[in-house]
């Protein structure tokens, strides 16, 4: 990924991304997670090409009056962590800077590889979570 696709990637995710820590049932762990909206679905292809991801679209009930509409996830570890990497010096939006830093930084020291927590490193992974959620 060339500098000016980073900030450009960065741009869209200050205006229409969001970084966050997610799970899909209710009893894992949260991970993180980088998701685009738009009904552009050239530009999210863009994106995917060079960010990874899956494209999702959202059932439009009313065509006659709405666009439809898709979204771009980023869900595994190594693509998000390497967007997050190339994209935050240039992210405009302090709280979407903060947070995409925050994961690169702590997420790998309060994570386990294999699930098995102890109980101060599930303390520590709960703390890292709240603490996320503050940025």
């Amino acid at each position: 990924m060339e500098n000016w696709e980073a900030a450009y990637l960065a741009g869209i995710i200050d205006g229409e991304g969001t970084i966050t820590l997610t799970r899909h049932h209710s009893k894992e762990h949260r991970r993180p997670c980088i998701s685009i909206s738009s009904n552009d679905l050239e530009l999210l292809i863009y994106i995917q090409s060079i960010a990874g991801g899956r494209i999702n679209s959202k059932k439009n009930y009313h065509p006659t009056k709405h666009k439809n509409s898709y979204t771009l996830y980023i869900l595994k570890k190594h693509e998000v962590f390497s967007l997050l990497k190339r994209i935050s010096p240039y992210l405009k939006i302090e709280k979407k800077r903060k947070r995409a830093q925050w994961i690169v930084k702590y997420y790998d020291k309060v994570t386990v590889r294999n699930g098995k927590y102890t109980k101060i490193m599930l303390e520590k992974k709960k703390k890292f979570e709240e603490e996320f959620f503050l940025q």
